[in-house]
């Protein structure tokens, strides 16, 4: 008798291993495979977290939303003649702080008062403060010929009303396109920046004897948003 019980005995232990070993493996595969959703979950978070960082521009630097604004153009009537300015749409800082000065009738009775036929003419000095703008300088950021951009002091995002339009191509001089935000072209009255370019100038005091300076400088009697 007592073989055959020690033979039960050991026929219910190998049945108690048997029912163990599998309730053992699925508890692991389990807590593992949680732990695995858990960690897929939280990289999605993170991933959809920076995306929507990078599309609002807060991941810092010189993000630029992607937003845009819509066609507009803008005429200068000046002593000279007209200047009709196509506005760049994928330029939504620069652009619209243009449109708002121009809306704000802050250039009318300002004058071109710097202007050299080998290099720009600029203009876009008004009265009072006005705030800085965050420089957009992109990709296809080009000064080339009868292009508008923004000017400004050495310093980033320095930029507040004063523009410049380019007389010749300065995207070969180094660091321009880089440093200039090009936010709109002159789509008609080239001959007009022509004329302001070839202006008589003098000696310009603040620009380290820069010849520059109009002795009779061009007048912008109003800017205003064309229909």
């Amino acid at each position: 008798m007592a073989p055959k019980k020690h033979r039960q005995k050991q026929k219910q232990a190998a049945q108690q291993r048997q029912q163990q070993t599998p309730k053992s493996v699925k508890r692991k595969a389990s807590k593992s495979n949680k732990n695995l959703v858990i960690a897929v979950a939280i990289i999605a978070i993170v991933i959809v977290s920076f995306a929507g960082l990078a599309l609002s521009g807060q991941l810092g630097g010189n993000t630029t939303p992607f937003v845009t604004i819509d066609p507009t153009k803008v005429l200068l009537e000046t002593t000279a003649g007209n200047i009709t300015i196509d506005l760049r749409t994928d330029k939504p800082i620069t652009s619209g702080n243009f449109i708002n000065l121009v809306k704000d009738g802050k250039y009318d009775g300002s004058t071109f008062h710097r202007t050299m036929s080998t290099f720009m003419i600029q203009g876009g000095r008004v009265d009072g403060s006005v705030a800085s703008i965050k420089d957009e300088i992109s990709s296809n950021n080009t000064n080339t010929k009868y292009t508008v951009a923004m000017a400004k002091t050495s310093q980033p995002n320095s930029a507040t009303s004063e523009f410049f339009i380019n007389t010749v191509d300065n995207s070969w001089r180094s660091g321009f396109d880089s440093t200039y935000a090009v936010f709109g072209t002159i789509i008609d009255g080239q001959d007009v920046v022509d004329i302001i370019a070839n202006g008589e100038v003098i000696e310009n005091p603040q620009m380290a004897g820069e010849m520059s300076l109009p002795v009779d400088p061009v007048e912008i009697i109003r800017a205003s948003i064309l229909p």
